[in-house]
């Protein structure tokens, strides 16, 4: 009963402000004290401080008068470097058109064609590969349209690549050899002398081609054509006919 008897006493001096407990004179000091703390001025500075620089070493960043870093001008944006080119697989797709030169321009119009080549560059200037092809025509030459026939070409065949590249440009030669052959009903093409077109027969031949690359020097534009021996497409019983064939094509090679 004492301790809390004694502690109802006390608890009135914790709400008690220290300024009571002051002398007279003491008081008088604390109030003006008050006063002139919240009756201060505020002063502005005309200029603001001097920035610090706390980055060292090559990372320092060095201000301007007014506080800010200086900002480069669109003027002064450099590109970025350009891409290094690899060598490696590659792929390339072309579309173009495909005629002949011996007897059986006389029975075929040129032919609409698309070629898919895949090869493995074995150094930056020369290239294994393999490749398919596809073309469409019909036998309108020789024929009127009701006893025209539409029919396509199909081939495949390999070879190799060579030539140089310079900068963006690469200009290239190639010699490749395969089969060819046109996809028609048995007799169709032999009632026209060209029997053995309906079958595959060796195609030996070369084209030159150039390539111009892109900033993404993985891809490129390419045009190529040349000419063919197609042995299939020589007409029978006619001595002489030498059957070539010709293309001509342009399409996109990608480097992986």
């Amino acid at each position: 009963m004492r301790r809390f008897a004694f502690a109802l006493g006390c608890a009135p001096i914790a709400f008690v402000p220290a300024s009571a407990f002051a002398e007279p004179g003491q008081f008088v000091q604390i109030a003006e004290n008050e006063r002139g703390a919240a009756g201060a001025p505020i002063e502005i500075a005309p200029h603001p401080p001097d920035p610090e620089n706390r980055a060292e070493g090559p990372e320092q960043v060095v201000l301007g008068d007014e506080g800010s870093a200086p900002q480069p001008s669109l003027g002064e944006a450099r590109p970025p470097p350009e891409r290094p080119r690899r060598k490696g697989l590659v792929l390339e797709s072309t579309l173009g058109v495909l005629g002949f030169a011996g007897q059986f321009r006389h029975v075929a119009p040129p032919a609409f064609s698309t070629r898919v080549l895949l090869g493995y560059e074995l150094f930056s200037w020369l290239m294994l590969f393999g490749q398919s092809e596809l073309a469409f025509t019909d036998t309108s030459e020789s024929q009127n349209a009701s006893q025209s026939r539409a029919f396509a070409m199909w081939g495949f065949g390999g070879g190799v690549r060579a030539g140089p590249k310079i900068g963006n440009v690469g200009g290239f030669i190639q010699a490749d050899v395969g089969a060819l052959a046109a996809q028609v009903p048995h007799d169709a093409l032999a009632y026209l002398g060209f029997r053995g077109a309906e079958s595959l027969g060796m195609a030996i031949g070369g084209r030159v081609g150039a390539e111009w690359y892109q900033r993404d020097r993985h891809l490129a534009l390419c045009v190529s054509g040349g000419p063919r021996f197609a042995q299939g497409f020589s007409k029978s019983g006619v001595a002489g006919d030498v059957p070539l064939v010709w293309d001509a094509a342009g399409g996109l090679r990608y480097t992986f």
